[in-house]
């Protein structure tokens, strides 16, 4: 076995071609879309408004943002195709390098090992040929370069197929806890009991404190919310259910007209913690990188502070339509991209608003809160659309029974998943195992 150190530039050339946006676009060439992870290339028809480069049958193409993640392959179409700049496209001398070597070596520790004894800094953005190809690396003969290529494709094929196996049960735990939802927001999961109290009753109370706040105007009266589209009629509800607007049960708002990104800070200069988009995951607070506001803007903005049990929803940006529960005792405020649904005053002990939330990230609940959206740049949810959200109510009783039984299967689901993701762990530091054996010299 002979190993020799060599400048990548010694087997391997880039196309040297740079196109203009207008150019490409009269070329009626497919361009390249994305390598993913696996090395497989996507192809895309639509034009481009950037600069290309072109690729011809047999190059070596490599995404310089995602090479090490994978992002490698050989074009094997018969026609020349285009890609962004982002990409690299090489000639490669077959008598030098095993090109499946060659692309297994740029996804191993060894390779990164390289690039950051190499290059100063290491890769900072996207690896471009100018530092690619002077790298030097350690390149046993070509029929070294084989044999060590067929002992890793058998080990990484066996690596691969636990990986798979561990993707498709994730994909599998999706669809159980969607179906867990859908169940129980249609009374399905839990036999219903003749002797509750039908929410219809249920439903009565509370309109008869809604209708006390407002006389006593501690509540506005708001406005209409019958909407012309749902899609309640698809779904049938047992008859001891009924359907009602979150309006009808819960107060919502938002923060407004006040602008207090200024009043943010970090933990050491504030006092009360702000709940923004990134916090709010599907019925889960993510308490990671939590920012604080001070306790006198907190206090201006007693409306949107955060005191008791209630329901938060991301209205725009990232995660729109997500809704959690907030359950916490100390007291947090609202970013202006989160908004609040809360029982009315005398109404907590009537809802189960964990019930709600379950209901809201159910298939049905996520067609109602998006009926209404445009499909925009940025699409938003508007207070008259969270106020417009048809749900099915069941007795209070039958409330907490789904609620129970849904928090345990979802707690055997976490528990599953768990599992699956340190299987997928291990999987991944065996793959680095594999590679790293692959390429000592």
């Amino acid at each position: 076995m002979t190993w020799q150190k060599l400048k990548i530039n010694s087997f391997l050339k880039e196309r040297e071609n740079r196109i203009k946006p207008s150019e490409a676009n009269k070329m009626g060439l497919k361009r390249l879309n994305k390598i993913d992870f696996s090395g497989e290339i996507h192809l895309t028809d639509k034009n481009t408004n950037t600069d290309m480069i072109l690729v011809k049958p047999g190059d070596l193409v490599i995404s310089g943002i995602n090479v090490e993640k994978g992002a490698v392959a050989v074009y094997q179409g018969k026609e020349d195709i285009l890609a962004t700049i982002h990409y690299s496209a090489y000639i490669f001398d077959k008598n030098k390098i095993d090109i499946e070597y060659f692309k297994v070596f740029l996804r191993s520790k060894a390779f990164k090992d390289t690039i950051n004894t190499q290059i100063r800094g290491g890769i900072k953005t996207e690896l471009k040929a100018k530092k690619f190809l002077p790298l030097e690396i350690h390149l046993p003969d070509i029929d070294t370069q084989i044999e060590i290529k067929n002992k890793l494709n058998k080990k990484i094929e066996q690596v691969n197929n636990c990986s798979n196996i561990e993707e498709k049960n994730l994909s599998l735990l999706s669809s159980l806890r969607s179906s867990i939802l859908q169940q129980a927001v249609q009374g399905k999961l839990v036999p219903q009991d003749p002797k509750d109290e039908p929410a219809s009753e249920l439903l009565k109370k509370i309109k008869a404190e809604k209708e006390r706040l407002i006389k006593q105007k501690k509540l506005k009266l708001g406005k209409s919310t019958d909407s012309s589209k749902s899609f309640i009629e698809e779904y049938y509800i047992p008859k001891t259910w009924a359907w009602c607007k979150t309006d009808d049960i819960l107060f919502i708002t938002k923060l407004a007209g006040f602008e207090y990104t200024e009043h943010i800070n970090l933990k050491e200069s504030g006092e009360i913690p702000v709940i923004r988009a990134q916090n709010v995951r599907p019925l889960k607070i993510d308490k990671t990188n939590v920012l604080f506001i001070d306790k006198k803007t907190s206090l201006l903005l007693n409306r949107c502070s955060l005191t008791k049990k209630c329901l938060l929803v991301t209205f725009i940006g990232a995660g729109i339509g997500d809704v959690a529960t907030f359950d916490e005792k100390e007291r947090w405020h609202l970013a202006p991209n989160v908004a609040k649904m809360e029982p009315f005053e005398g109404c907590d002990e009537l809802i189960s608003l964990r019930f709600i939330n379950y209901f809201l990230m159910s298939e049905i609940g996520q067609r109602e809160i998006f009926k209404h959206v445009q499909a925009t740049a940025q699409p938003s949810l508007s207070m008259g659309t969270i106020r417009d959200i048809d749900i099915p109510l069941p007795p209070l009783a039958e409330q907490k029974r789904i609620v129970e039984k849904v928090d345990r299967l979802m707690a055997y689901c976490d528990e599953l998943e768990k599992q699956v993701k340190e299987n997928q762990e291990n999987a991944k530091k065996l793959m680095e195992s594999v590679l790293k054996e692959g390429f000592k010299k």
